[in-house]
């Protein structure tokens, strides 16, 4: 029984390790900027505007549709009034029952609704415009996370490189003081130097685990979620890093970036509402008509039942006799007309032309259209200001580019020059030319400007990516 509990027990524990091992993936940049903006809460905000104003468009081209409404009315009449249907006094109390249908549409109204519906248009396009704005922002914040996590694992690799030198001298050292060729105290200055380098390896490791938290946050990643970043090989090319001017890439900027589009779209939908202002004061002609039927308790049925004569005396004649006049008089009985057949025989209909011409209204129209004017020039202002930060915008990255390509020749010709003094320093240090303190600081020189060497390469490359996103690049490494 003990067996088979310890053999459980294992392979539980191999059956979540293997669980945990299954779950750790290895992303690449698009795949960690696509997660990201799947996840990022003010992309699905932006998308339910889009959408609303999609719903909006819809509804200004269903605005040209004829409306139609139907009603109807149950009431009963307490008191004395005139039925609408029999056109008489009732004092009694009388249902009545009243059904409509009534239908218009607008034959011309300034060409509002036609203006409305460019309106409309524009404004869907500068939102999809701004959504593409918001996810690119995104990924240019992912791929510098994603790239500050490179920078971070190949600091924990040169570290661990240094690491392993120091180590390699300090088993070394141990050697020669044990054979008493050395004082012991250049091997308490050499682990010394171990314990620094070592120091130095954790603060890296630590650098990392913050990298990939940045990482995460951006992204957006449940929390625990194990992942690694794939560490792609990067080239930077040896010419033609630089070869389009500010001046051609603000150019191709202007047909490509999403913000300047949508300021562009902005201002064609200020340009439709002014019209639409402009449609207010104009007459406006509408078509409507309508049909109805209806039933009320006073409208009767007559039946005659039988037929009376009455005599009456009305004159003589010249010869002195009386004149009769015999009158019939119809005995009657009354019904309620059904409802079937009120309903048919008291149907009314109707259609009309109606124009109404806009005399005087508080000079809101003269108002609307001063408003749309205002509205025009802010967005003419705000294209034009969005243009210029591209340009401005353009021309600091692409010095900053320029910069960084000439920090990392630098950087290069740097750690060249150091590594050929680092080894000829080892080899005076390891023939006893030097003490450990000369040798210690032609290695943290090395040090140094390798790190310098990453972290401008890195910088280089990030750079070269903005401006290559403003001519319609990818941010794929």
């Amino acid at each position: 029984m003990k067996s088979k509990s310890i053999y459980l027990f294992t392979a539980i524990c191999l059956g979540i390790c293997n669980q945990a091992f299954a779950q750790k993936q290895t992303w690449n940049l698009k795949q960690c900027i696509e997660y990201a903006i799947e996840h990022n809460l003010n992309v699905s905000q932006s998308e339910l505007n889009s959408d609303n104003l999609k719903l909006t468009q819809k509804q200004n081209y269903w605005q040209l549709l004829p409306n139609l409404n139907g009603g109807a009315t149950h009431a009963y009449n307490i008191g004395r009034r005139i039925d609408p249907f029999t056109n008489t006094f009732a004092n009694s109390t009388v249902r009545s029952n009243n059904f409509f249908l009534n239908s218009s549409v607008t034959l011309f109204n300034g060409l509002q609704q036609q203006y409305t519906i460019q309106q409309g248009n524009f404004d869907y396009k500068a939102s999809q415009h701004d959504l593409d704005k918001l996810k690119q922002d995104i990924s240019l914040s992912v791929a510098s996370a994603y790239l500050n996590v490179l920078f971070s694992l190949e600091l924990v690799e040169n570290a661990h490189r240094q690491k392993d030198i120091t180590q390699s001298q300090r088993d070394r050292m141990v050697k020669l003081v044990d054979a008493g060729s050395v004082a012991k105290g250049n091997l308490y200055d050499i682990e010394s130097q171990l314990a620094t380098e070592e120091l130095n390896v954790v603060t890296a490791e630590n650098q990392v685990n913050l990298s990939y938290l940045s990482l995460t946050m951006l992204m957006n990643l449940p929390e625990g979620t194990d992942f690694t970043v794939d560490k792609p090989e990067i080239v930077i090319p040896a010419d033609n890093l630089l070869q389009q001017t500010p001046g051609q890439i603000y150019l191709t900027a202007l047909k490509l970036q999403p913000d300047i589009k949508s300021t562009e779209m902005k201002e064609f939908s200020a340009k439709s509402q002014l019209n639409v202002a402009r449609g207010t004061s104009m007459p406006q002609l509408t078509l409507s008509g309508s049909i109805g039927t209806g039933f009320s308790g006073l409208s009767k049925d007559i039946t005659v039942t039988d037929t009376t004569f009455s005599v009456y005396k009305n004159g003589y004649t010249s010869g002195g006799q009386d004149v009769f006049t015999i009158v019939p008089q119809a005995i009657y009985s009354t019904k309620t007309q059904s409802f079937g057949k009120q309903f048919n025989d008291n149907v009314n209909k109707n259609i009309s032309f109606n124009l109404t011409i806009p005399i005087f209204n508080q000079f809101q129209s003269r108002t609307g259209i001063n408003r749309a004017k205002i509205a025009l020039k802010n967005a003419q202002l705000n294209s034009d200001i969005k243009k210029q930060n591209l340009d401005r915008t353009i021309q600091q990255a692409y010095a900053d580019a320029k910069a960084a390509l000439n920090t990392f020749e630098a950087s290069k010709k740097t750690v060249t020059a150091l590594n050929e003094s680092f080894r000829y320093s080892e080899q005076r240090y390891n023939a006893g030319a030097i003490n450990v303190l000369d040798y210690n600081t032609a290695k943290t020189r090395l040090t140094n400007a390798e790190s310098n060497l990453l972290r401008s390469k890195y910088d280089l490359v990030y750079k070269l990516k903005v401006l290559d996103l403003y001519q319609g690049g990818s941010l794929g490494l």
